[in-house]
């Protein structure tokens, strides 16, 4: 069994330069190589997971198949690589510290003093190994190489062990298995006008002084940086011109990868790792994202997607939503025009407080072509909430509910339909008049870490709009939540127009709900947006985005067929949906088959 292969990804000067992207990044180069990849991330905070996490500290906690709640990287890592991860991909120091004070409770340390060297940096380093070779595809092929994100920057003190850990793990598994990639900022202040790089030097000259030289430096800027810049920092950091990379700001992340390989990665990871792979590369090499970057770019009309949220300073805190309505309009060959209102400012007593955000937030509103309504928990911006779902059923705008906005969507309609006026949630008024949503007891124990309903789960759906977007009657989606809609109030709910066509395995959990009579009303429990790839959009954005179009119908009446016409036709004024899922389609099946493991230089 041939050597794995490990490829460190650190990140200097500020966090959020970009390591998730660019970590996915050198996943999807790869396996346009024919090489099955896995990845990790670390979070050294000592938080066991990201579930207890507000939106607002790290953006939106993703959850997996698995009930794992994790950081939005894993996010980027399944949806550029198209892989299903697992709790264990992310790596906390709460979980490291949880199971190294275990095994010396256990007394697997018996007579030894328990110190962060050895135990802790140890542990690091037997965790990466167990995981790294864990298939994460759905053939079960164990993956070759492992990218490995270490979150925060270098010089933090809550990172020092997994750094050292690192020092370590490169001598482990031997110098011709372990590569180092430094993802630092090259800034250029508008006083000077010209790229400056002393963060970058001072970065590399910490992270080498804790004994980590890095392989490749990959500088992020905000305009294109030229040759004597790239040569300054080569002459400086101790690597070659050809070791450093890069990547400026580019006008989608699909680009990326493109922008990657064509500086020479391919051919260095190659070498440098000797993952013995044939050269040249065939020239249909990355066609699949060459084609997804050229819709994207070519992209003219715009759909008007209006997010009625509870975290809307922040736009991480709903970053699977946005792509999953990227994905959509990519598909339906339309730009997506996402503006964000604070659920709280639809509230009547924000008429009284602030009539200024009152009036922007329902003009904003009454503007969109489409609404979605994701999750969020507690009482704050709950009203809003409704009254967004009860503008939209009232109006006919086509709108989606996830999660919280499913359980919303329930109070709007047996308050006004129903004529309920005390219904509400037990989340928000535990003794509320009538309880149309209630918690879950198996779900509440006490604890709020890691207790909710959790991952996977089947959904049996009725004949319906839903069922046809979805093409099957049983589908499988992750979950996260903590109350459910009332099984008691169901049967009255139905007989006035709110038809529950999705429930779980009891019958008795409501997953899906719609009204009929309205273009596209649809709420669901459920996260479909944690599913959503590039090229096989989520079905209930699908529907939400073609909804918003007014071509919902045409799309239903062809069997819920896209138009596989040439994708350089989507900016015309066609009424048909295009995009060039034919010749995709191909193109992965031939990755898939192992052809395509290699292409040119740009």
């Amino acid at each position: 069994m041939p050597d794995m292969k490990y490829i460190l990804v650190t990140g200097g000067v500020i966090s959020g330069v970009g390591k998730g992207v660019i970590a996915s990044s050198f996943g999807t180069i790869l396996k346009s190589c024919g090489i099955d990849v896995t990845s990790i991330k670390i979070d050294p905070y000592i938080n066991i997971d990201a579930g207890t996490f507000s939106p607002y500290e790290h953006g939106e906690v993703y959850v997996l198949d698995d009930g794992g709640e994790v950081d939005l990287d894993l996010g980027n890592y399944e949806r550029f690589l198209d892989i299903t991860l697992h709790r264990e991909n992310n790596i906390t120091t709460g979980k490291i510290y949880q199971q190294v004070i275990e095994r010396e409770r256990r007394g697997d340390y018996l007579g030894k003093t328990v110190q962060v060297i050895p135990h802790i940096t140890d542990a690091i380093q037997e965790w990466v190994q167990r995981v790294a070779h864990i298939p994460v595809t759905p053939d079960n092929t164990p993956p070759k190489v492992c990218i490995v994100e270490l979150g925060g920057t270098i010089g933090d003190i809550e990172g020092m062990s997994f750094v050292e850990a690192f020092r370590q793990f490169q001598f482990r598994v031997k110098r011709e298995n372990f590569c180092c990639a430094h993802v630092s900022l090259v800034p250029m202040p508008k006083s000077t006008g010209e790229p400056k790089t002393k963060p970058t030097q001072s970065s590399v000259r910490e992270l080498r002084g804790l004994g980590l030289s890095p392989d490749l430096i990959l500088c992020r800027s905000e305009k294109p940086i030229n040759h004597t810049v790239k040569e300054k920092i080569s002459n400086f950091c101790h690597v070659g011109p050809e070791q450093v990379i890069c990547i400026h700001d580019l006008s989608s992340v699909y680009h990326v990868p493109l922008l990657m390989e064509a500086q020479g990665v391919v051919q260095y990871l190659n070498e440098r790792l000797q993952l013995n792979m044939s050269v040249p590369r065939p020239g249909r090499f990355m066609q699949k994202w060459r084609n997804l970057a050229k819709r994207v770019e070519n992209l003219r009309r715009e759909v008007n997607i209006t997010l009625v949220g509870k975290y809307t300073k922040l736009e991480d805190s709903y970053a699977s939503v946005t792509k999953a309505l990227q994905h959509a309009c990519i598909a339906a060959g339309y730009r997506l025009n996402l503006t964000y209102v604070e659920a709280v400012s639809l509230e009547r007593q924000t008429k009284v407080d602030d009539p200024v955000s009152y009036h922007k937030a329902w003009q904003d509103l009454c503007k969109c072509d489409g609404v979605i309504v994701p999750g969020g928990f507690g009482q704050r911006g709950m009203e809003g909430k409704i009254e967004a779902c009860q503008w939209c059923r009232e109006t006919q705008k086509p709108m989606l509910g996830i999660c919280l906005g499913l359980q919303a969507a329930v109070v709007e309609f047996a308050r006004n339909v129903l004529g309920l006026k005390g219904a509400n949630s037990t989340e928000v008024d535990p003794q509320c008049e009538d309880k149309l949503v209630i918690d879950m007891p198996e779900h509440h124990p006490g604890n709020l870490g890691g207790t909710m309903r959790l991952g996977k789960r089947k959904t049996y759906l009725e004949p319906s709009l839903i069922s046809q977007l979805y093409k099957k009657d049983v589908i499988e989606e992750r979950h996260r939540h903590r109350y459910e809609v009332n099984p008691e109030y169901i049967e009255r709910l139905e007989a006035a127009g709110l038809r529950f066509v999705g429930k779980d395995e009891s019958k008795t959990r409501m997953e899906v709900a719609l009204v009929e009579s309205h273009p596209y009303y649809v709420a669901v429990q459920f996260h479909p947006e944690y599913l959503s790839r590039p090229l096989s959009p989520s079905p209930p954005f699908l529907g939400l985005i073609l909804a918003s179009l007014g071509r919902l119908k045409n799309y239903m009446s062809k069997g819920c067929r896209l138009s596989p016409r040439n994708q350089s036709d989507v900016s015309s004024d066609e009424d048909d949906i295009s995009v060039s899922s034919l010749s995709l389609i191909e193109e992965k099946t031939v990755i898939e088959n192992g052809k395509h493991v290699n292409g040119v230089k740009n």
